[in-house]
């Protein structure tokens, strides 16, 4: 019943974790390698907003969220629009600009183990005979209604209708006088405040740490890639692999693993099915 019930819920947060990079993805086909840093980044400041003004909570993730948004237009129009189309580019310009950003926090003080971010619902319920905290339910929600938000976006505003024809064919988009650097724009920006929502909600279950931007980073990557990229019902389905997956090996071995289940889920879809369970992009043998 533990694995079911918190195989449920870790799903839910890969899920969370992911659909911003997912989202960024699948519109400008950019790889946002700086994910996982804007996640810390938005802890971070979240952190500061509670700590050394101080706010209260829901005004902090109002701005916390303005912020990663912020961070995310700055990323691509002041680099990423200059390298936009060169993946290799791309990627390495993403990744740079994430470990600047979190040797930047690791510099201005955010060392050890004594950030936290505290919990909007404390205390616990029983449910089967597992404990679960509040806050994994909040998390249940929060993630549950962002994906219900995102179906509704992109199938009923003029932006989010912009969004799909970009994805599914840019091209023909720009014929019809979609402008794609301000989908790309908007994209990075909605994707990065999608990442520090996850960021608010899932870091008061721990600390905020530098190295949790490079294992988010991973986690997310590990879901895209599984799920296809660029595809919104492969995250959902490659969440729910990884996380009862990561689950079942914290349960049997040790949370330690948890990682390494997110390389072996990458490793194994690149070498099986590159294009992961939904993604459109060709096999292997068909590129060769």
């Amino acid at each position: 019943m533990y694995v079911l019930i918190y195989g449920l819920i870790n799903s839910f947060i890969l899920s969370l974790i992911s659909l911003g990079f997912a989202l960024v993805y699948s519109i400008a086909r950019v790889p946002n390698f700086a994910h996982g840093a804007i996640y810390v980044a938005t802890g971070y400041v979240g952190w500061l907003l509670l700590n050394k003004l101080p706010l209260p909570f829901p005004l902090v993730i109002v701005l916390a969220l303005l912020f990663s948004a912020l961070v995310g237009a700055l990323i691509y129009r002041i680099v990423l629009i200059r390298v936009r189309g060169m993946v290799l580019s791309e990627i390495i310009a993403s990744y740079a600009i994430g470990i600047a950003i979190l040797e930047i926090l690791r510099w201005g003080g955010l060392r050890g183990m004594t950030f936290m971010l505290p919990v909007l619902v404390p205390g616990s319920v029983e449910i089967l005979g597992v404990s679960v905290d509040y806050q994994r339910l909040l998390i249940l929600a929060v993630s549950g209604g962002l994906l219900l938000f995102l179906h509704f976006f992109t199938h009923n505003t003029k932006t989010g209708l912009s969004f799909r024809a970009i994805a599914q064919d840019e091209r023909a988009s720009l014929m019809l006088g979609i402008d794609s650097d301000r989908a790309a724009l908007l994209s990075l920006s909605i994707g990065s405040a999608f990442c520090g929502l996850a960021a608010l909600f899932v870091l008061p279950l721990g600390n905020i740490v530098v190295e949790a931007g490079y294992s988010i980073l991973i986690f997310a990557l590990a879901v895209c890639v599984v799920g296809g990229l660029g595809s919104t019902a492969g995250v959902v389905t490659a969440s729910f692999v990884l996380g009862f997956a990561q689950t079942l090996t914290e349960k049997l071995i040790s949370s330690h693993f948890q990682m390494v289940v997110a390389l072996l889920a990458i490793i194994g879809t690149l070498i099986l099915k590159p294009s992961g369970l939904f993604g459109k992009q060709k096999e292997l043998e068909e590129r060769v």
